[in-house]
């Protein structure tokens, strides 16, 4: 088998780099691109929003200075601006509850129509690929990867789009209040800014520790709780709640450790950012007394200081936030550009009034460059025959079944179906004249019905009990809460045996000519396997069929068993005359039943 290849999820303020972060943000783009309507939208409810809330502060100031003229309270002028105000941060809150909700649906369809590429992708696939990416990496990138990348499309480009309007607002704010007021407060910017990068900085590496301490704990626990009747068995509890609790202990402490420092941040910022407040203050009471400046636009200027700093500081979170997602987007992107399924040949074409005569010529395959499975292999299965296909674990068989349904092509030699090479048919015509029951057993969550109907789209209720009659497993269906309108989750509680006949059942039900049985009755106990031997008989009459098997009592009438051993067949022929031979299969044969 090929080797696995495994991606951790992207952690919490992984770094990508900066070639990398310009490629994944534009692809991002694109994606906002396909609901440009949506993002002008949200653009002017954004400008409009933040605007009305920067009108705020001006009318605070000039309602403060309406209070304080020379010729009394203006009251009408103090009524006027506060009924302004209160105008203004309406519609600010308006246009913000209503940017919130169309960024949320901006990005849940974003984020779907995201999801629906990669599930795609996953189909589309080379079983090759397939077989090299862990199952729960392809979890990982379809459901965390894309969950992170949601929530920063939610919230954190919204904030820092926000902050960005903020800070240019507040700034030309300042500057038309009072230039000199801006110089006494722009001594504390760098201050912030300084804090806020390089504690961001010291940030992300513990960030990363605590996603694999957390990574390390979760994979422990999975793999502990998996085998825990294992671990009873055995009597090994505490030390495994030892280990359980060294790994835990170590994930609360970079737990700890990556919030503590994170804490810090807040506390320090708003230390610099009061101080900054006391020198505006005490620099614009000087300025009022000379009479350059009044108190409603030292009241306006502080307002806008404190709406400038604000967005500031949040800019470490939000870009450490932004980088995680750009990482996540970043690992989904590289499964997008995998190299889909080789396209058919050029005028290939649709395999139709399937005989069922299969011919390896000479075939060479390997899963790895310069490995070789299958070395030199040749043998005819002739229409209605059963092949049965025996040997020692890794000696080729599944890989066999893998090749006729090109799933993977020979590096050498050729695989004729009814005298035509398998690569001048489509994928989808030559696999739909296959029909499979593997070992592992695969049903999905729907009725009994639904499940063995599976075999042959439109299939009557009549059909599918007669099946389940020939399977012997009508009896245990019936006695079933619902019968065949039993829903199952992952088979229920069905046992392993009647998962396996459920899926021979479903094999029964297909049309096609060619049957591929990969030790189909490994699941089932002996006694059940007499029973179904004569309906499984009479169902692959008229079928060319590949029987893999370590039982051998599977294959004793076979037409033909091919004794497969590091890639080539050793042995060939009946079971009687293997038997007579006392070569490769008599050893197998005997270590089985003497």
């Amino acid at each position: 088998m090929p080797k696995i290849e495994y991606l951790p999820p992207a952690p919490k303020g992984a770094p990508v780099s900066g070639q990398n972060r310009r490629a994944v943000a534009a692809r991002l783009v694109r994606y906002y691109m396909l609901y440009k309507w949506q993002v002008a939208a949200a653009f002017l409810l954004m400008l409009g929003s933040n605007l009305f809330a920067l009108l705020g502060p001006w009318l605070s100031g000039e309602a403060i200075d309406a209070i304080g003229a020379e010729g009394g309270v203006q009251f009408a002028l103090v009524g006027k601006y506060c009924l302004l105000m209160a105008f203004f941060y309406l519609f600010s809150a308006g246009f913000s509850y209503i940017l919130s909700v169309l960024m949320i649906r901006l990005s849940q369809r974003i984020v779907r129509k995201m999801r629906q590429d990669v599930f795609d992708k996953i189909l589309a696939l080379p079983v090759g690929d397939l077989d090299r990416i862990a199952a729960g990496d392809l979890i990982n990138r379809i459901s965390y990867d894309i969950s992170t990348v949601n929530a920063s499309l939610s919230n954190d480009v919204l904030q820092a789009a926000t902050g960005i309007i903020t800070i240019v607002g507040a700034f030309v704010g300042m500057v038309a209040i009072s230039p000199a007021l801006l110089g006494v407060f722009s001594v504390t910017i760098p201050v912030s800014v300084v804090i806020t990068v390089v504690r961001s900085k010291s940030m992300r590496p513990l960030f990363r520790k605590r996603s694999a301490k957390l990574a390390e704990l979760n994979g422990f626990s999975e793999e502990m709780l998996s085998g825990l009747n294992t671990i009873r068995a055995y009597g090994r509890e505490e030390e495994i709640y030892g280990k359980f609790c060294e790994k835990n202990t170590e994930s609360a402490d970079a737990y700890y450790r990556a919030d503590y420092i994170g804490s810090l941040i807040g506390p320090s910022v708003n230390f610099v950012n009061n101080f900054g407040t006391v020198l505006i203050s005490t620099a614009g009471a000087f300025f009022y007394l000379y009479g350059m400046i009044s108190v409603g636009n030292i009241s306006s200027f502080l307002l806008y200081a404190r709406r400038f700093s604000g967005p500031v500081n949040e800019f470490a979170n939000i870009l450490g936030e932004i980088q995680s997602a750009l990482a996540a987007a970043e690992r989904v992107f590289r499964l997008l550009d995998r190299p889909s399924e080789q396209a058919d040949a050029p005028g290939a074409k649709e395999l139709k009034d399937v005989r069922g005569d299969v011919r390896f010529d000479h075939v060479r395959f390997g899963y790895d460059e310069g490995e070789d499975i299958i070395k030199d292999l040749s043998f005819r299965a002739e229409a209605g025959q059963t092949i049965a296909i025996v040997g020692p674990t890794g000696a080729g068989k599944t890989t066999l079944v893998n090749l006729m349904m090109r799933f993977y092509d020979p590096r050498g030699g050729r695989i004729l179906l009814d005298g035509e090479d398998i690569r001048n048919y489509t994928r989808k015509s030559l696999r739909a004249a296959f029909t499979m029951v593997l070992q592992d057993t695969w049903l999905f969550e729907g009725t009994v019905f639904e499940n063995i109907a599976y075999g042959r789209e439109g299939a009557s209720p009549a059909e599918v009990r007669r099946v389940a009659e020939e399977a012997h497993i009508s009896d245990f269906i019936e006695g079933l809460p619902k019968g065949y309108g039993t829903y199952l989750t992952d088979g229920g509680a069905l046992s392993k045996g009647q998962k396996q006949l459920m899926t021979i059942a479903r094999a029964m039900l297909s049309p096609a000519k060619l049957l591929i049985l990969d030790e189909a009755t490994s699941n089932v106990d002996t006694r059940t396997e007499l029973l179904i031997r004569d309906a499984m008989g009479r169902l692959m009459r008229g079928k060319t069929c590949f029987v893999i098997a370590h039982r051998l009592t599977t294959v004793r009438n076979a037409d033909l068993i091919l004794v497969v051993k590091d890639g080539d067949i050793v042995e060939r022929g009946r079971h009687e005359e293997l038997l007579a031979r006392k070569g490769f299969y008599s050893e197998i044969y005997s270590a089985q039943f003497e």
